[in-house]
């Protein structure tokens, strides 16, 4: 399976995007579903992730609310909807799922299949 993103784009700060994912070649399944940010210079963070069914949300700390992430098993689409841009959350954005889930949901390690990312750009 393949993950697809979508929804990046340049805004000033403030200002909101809605990211999402879609599998091609197969579907979400079980996996955990997340999102991951690097930001120029730097590796990559976690940024939040969702369980099968979307009962399970986490987040990293950093968003303080910010960004809510979704998921609809029924239409296989995952979103990570960006309110209150900062221009410090200028970052190439990447979905990715974790077939085989151990409990390590904030690193990038514990995930084995990656989009090929989506650029966001806030400016101040």
């Amino acid at each position: 399976v393949q993950l697809l993103e979508s929804g990046g784009g340049s805004v000033p700060t403030g200002g909101s995007l809605r990211l999402s994912c879609t599998p091609s070649g197969g579907t979400f399944s079980t996996f955990l579903t997340g999102w991951f940010r690097q930001r120029p210079g730097q590796g990559r963070e976690f940024v939040a992730a969702v369980n099968y069914g979307g009962n399970s949300l986490y987040y990293a700390n950093f968003v303080k609310g910010r960004f809510t992430i979704s998921r609809d098993d029924a239409s296989q689409t995952m979103s990570l909807q960006m309110d209150s841009l900062e221009p410090d959350d200028t970052a190439v954005y990447y979905c990715t799922a974790d077939s085989n889930y151990g409990g390590n949901y904030k690193f990038d390690w514990e995930y084995d299949i990656w989009g090929q990312g989506t650029r966001v750009t806030v400016s101040s």
